[in-house]
């Protein structure tokens, strides 16, 4: 049963989607007689994670409130190349309407969250958290924070109504450090975190005076992630971002760090390769 608020964004993205894709009518569905019943299968041609079930159903049950989709794995599991993920069975004009939406939902989000469940694999038995960003596809965004968290990685704020993150434009404009946070710390309200993006040792000790409770540490290599966790101790929470692989995540993770935070999670996915076949 989904939540109230996840099921109004799924609605949500799914009604933009199909208006998007519909508008009128589809005009090549109309060639089949509306009457007609049939099914289709969903199979991966890829491995991966996954994600959007909720999203797929859907466009589906939008355009055909009376069909029945059985799926044989959920959001989370593993899935590999020519796996059956479901049966979809209603009126052949609204499974062939939302087709395209309903799988460039389902294909979309499960990248993400093949992706995501990529990068928690590489720091297992680490204490790390994986992270994402506000660097998401246009629409999406708690969408793919969704995919993140099925994927096994941790949201941080939605947007910029949520959290403070105080970066170097806003430390410039604000008079320094020590000048930014205390505006800050005046301005969050219970529960809005105040993080500040520091790029070196100098300005991650100033802003620890200053009583920085969440710090990123902006492209530091990795000599300097270990400087800063023993500069820091427990006084903050580190997250180190910038310049970060798969290929090096793990080494990163083991400097000590409490998070790292990946763009690529949510901005640079490659959606997975699932198709619909009609069986009837």
């Amino acid at each position: 049963m989904l939540e109230p608020e996840l099921k109004a964004l799924v609605h949500h993205n799914v009604t933009n989607s199909l208006n998007e894709d519909v508008r009128s009518g589809d005009l090549t569905a109309q060639l089949l007689p509306a009457a007609q019943i049939s099914s289709a299968q969903v199979i991966t041609r890829q491995q991966g994670v996954l994600c959007g079930t909720p999203w797929f159903d859907e466009c589906f049950r939008l355009l055909d409130p009376g069909c029945k989709i059985d799926w044989q794995v959920r959001d989370g599991d593993p899935i590999t190349p020519g796996q059956t993920l479901c049966t979809v069975t209603g009126h052949a004009r609204a499974l062939l309407t939302a087709e395209r939406c309903a799988l460039n939902l389902l294909q979309t989000l499960s990248a993400t969250a093949t992706r995501t469940r990529r990068y928690v694999d590489a720091v297992a038995g680490i204490n790390v958290r994986i992270m994402d960003t506000r660097k998401t596809l246009p629409g999406l965004r708690q969408a793919q924070k969704y995919a993140v968290r099925t994927g096994g990685g941790n949201n941080q704020r939605i947007g910029l109504f949520d959290g403070i993150l105080i970066k170097e434009n806003h430390i410039a404009a604000a008079g320094g450090i020590r000048a930014v946070l205390v505006q800050a710390f005046h301005l969050a309200k219970p529960g809005i975190s105040v993080q500040i993006e520091v790029e070196n040792l100098a300005q991650l000790d100033e802003a620890l005076d200053a009583g920085a409770k969440l710090v990123l540490l902006d492209n530091f290599d990795l000599d300097n992630l270990r400087a800063a966790v023993q500069r820091t101790g427990k006084r903050a929470e580190l997250e180190a971002s910038g310049g970060i692989t798969l290929d090096n995540l793990r080494e990163v993770a083991l400097t000590g760090v409490d998070r790292i935070s990946i763009g690529t999670l949510t901005k640079d996915v490659e959606s997975l390769d699932l198709s619909m076949r009609f069986k009837t």
